[in-house]
C-alpha cells in the first residue's frame, strides 16, 4: 500500500513518461505495472526518487524499461 505522496509521485511520473514515451498514461501505467518497475522501483525507492529532477527520472525510468524489453 502506498501512500498520498507515493501515490500523487506515481501519477506525475506516469504523465511525464507518457509524454516522453508517446503513449497514453494508460498503456504507461500497463507497462510500469507489468515490469514491476512501478512497485519494485518507483514505489520502494519514492525517498529517494522525488528528490531527483523531471527529465533524469524520465531518463532513469525509461532505460530500466528498455533493460527489461519494454515496449517504450
Amino acid at each position: 500500500m502506498c501512500t498520498g505522496k507515493e501515490l500523487q509521485f506515481s501519477i506525475f511520473l506516469i504523465y511525464a513518461l507518457s509524454e516522453k514515451w508517446k503513449k497514453t498514461p494508460s498503456d504507461v501505467y500497463s507497462i510500469l505495472d507489468n515490469t514491476r518497475i512501478l512497485d519494485d522501483y518507483i514505489l520502494v525507492c519514492y525517498d529517494t526518487l522525488h528528490t531527483l529532477g523531471t527529465e533524469y527520472l524520465v531518463e532513469d525510468i525509461s532505460e530500466f524499461a528498455k533493460e527489461k524489453g519494454a515496449p517504450i
